[in-house]
């Protein structure tokens, strides 16, 4: 898998913005990818230092149309926390 495969996009969320101040960013990353797989991506993407990866998968939620019902598709989140004076500009290299 590419490195661009595996981050699909930066979420940004008040939550995860908060985080931001603490060096840990949050990506929306394949279903497959493990937490090396993410560490490598990061890394080689925006040209920083990671130290450590945690990843948890987020079930979709049940979606309704009219009398139509069905699920969002589940996705994988992965919290990446950056070494001590890295950081990554969110906005600007993705």
């Amino acid at each position: 898998m590419e490195a661009r495969d595996i981050l699909k996009r930066p979420i940004i969320t008040e939550k995860s913005t908060d985080l931001m101040a603490d060096n840990k960013y949050t990506f929306e990353v394949d279903m497959r990818a493990n937490k090396v797989q993410i560490k490598e991506a990061v890394e080689q993407i925006f040209k920083v230092e990671v130290e450590k990866v945690n990843t948890l998968k987020v079930k979709g939620k049940l979606r309704r149309m009219g009398r139509h019902e069905g699920y969002t598709s589940d996705w994988k989140k992965a919290i990446v926390t950056l070494k001590p004076g890295q950081s990554i500009e969110v906005f600007g290299g993705f």
